[in-house]
């Protein structure tokens, strides 16, 4: 399946940023949503719409984007989305061990699901995670991993 030109290309040290919170969640799931082939309205940059390249399993549940990190019934789907022999890549690639228990929200829990989402996406098309690649401006942790950032959508 060919993909647009994706905003930002993934790499060991943008995933890295993600686990350890220094990005926004919208930044987060905008990366998904690119590469489950949904696209921004022409009229907003907010709105995202199922497009052509939109898995059906994704299109037929979510016709917008879905916020994978704040909403369970997304975030389950991508869990489920999630090949099996995928599932261990967060641990195998990053060496992610997981969280503390003092730091097991459902934001960060999806969050790292999310990152295992992205490894799997590469997998699955035969691509190599480069160590290094082009970041945003980086975000200090949350005050409150709860809530996660300015902006960001409230975790359901």
């Amino acid at each position: 399946m060919q993909y647009p030109s994706l905003t930002w290309p993934l790499s060991r040290a943008l995933l890295i940023q993600i686990l350890e919170d220094r990005l926004s969640d919208t930044f987060v799931v905008e990366l998904i949503w690119e590469r489950l082939g949904y696209q921004p309205s022409a009229d907003s940059t907010s709105a995202w719409s199922a497009g052509p390249q939109t898995p059906k399993t994704w299109r037929d549940a979510f016709p917008s984007a879905p916020p994978v990190i704040a909403q369970r019934p997304a975030a389950v789907q991508l869990t489920r989305s999630i090949a099996k022999e995928d599932k261990q890549l967060l641990k195998q690639q990053l060496g992610f061990a997981g969280y503390r228990i003092d730091q097991l929200y459902p934001r960060r829990t999806r969050r790292a699901t999310a990152v295992n989402w992205l490894l799997a996406w590469l997998a699955q098309r035969g691509d190599a995670l480069p160590a290094e690649g082009p970041l945003p401006q980086l975000l200090e942790p949350p005050l409150n991993p709860v809530k996660g950032h300015p902006g960001d959508p409230i975790v359901e």
